[in-house]
């Protein structure tokens, strides 16, 4: 079962779309840190053509959000991961489109959509 709530709780996205991801770190992955893997968040949604929002600023980058930071070396199976979209995508089809950019030891588990009114 998948537990999302605890995550919207701790992560404040300003995004009107975002995409709530549950995944593991496992295998090889342990050994990259938490700013690696955003960056590797990053450029797997590059390159699986995902269009994100982004911050507004003198440098703006992808609205990526992880829920928490774990020690380098360490194993974790329930992560999660917001990303603020521009567009509306299915929750499964944007799972195969990153899940074919990801290495196999950093496997996603499940998502969500969430869609804010304001």
């Amino acid at each position: 079962m998948l537990r999302f709530a605890q995550l919207t709780k701790t992560i404040k996205m300003k995004a009107k779309i975002i995409m709530e991801i549950k995944f593991s770190k496992i295998g090889l992955m342990r050994y990259i840190s938490h700013l690696d893997l955003l960056r590797l968040f990053r450029r797997s949604a590059s390159r699986a053509r995902i269009t994100l929002e982004h911050t507004c600023g003198f440098n703006p980058h992808p609205k990526i959000s992880i829920s928490r930071a774990i020690k380098l070396g360490e194993t974790c199976e329930e992560l999660f991961c917001q990303f603020g979209l521009k567009e509306k995508i299915e929750p499964q089809d944007f799972i195969d489109k990153l899940r074919r950019q990801l290495p196999e030891s950093l496997p996603l588990t499940g998502a969500r959509l969430i869609e804010k009114n304001n």
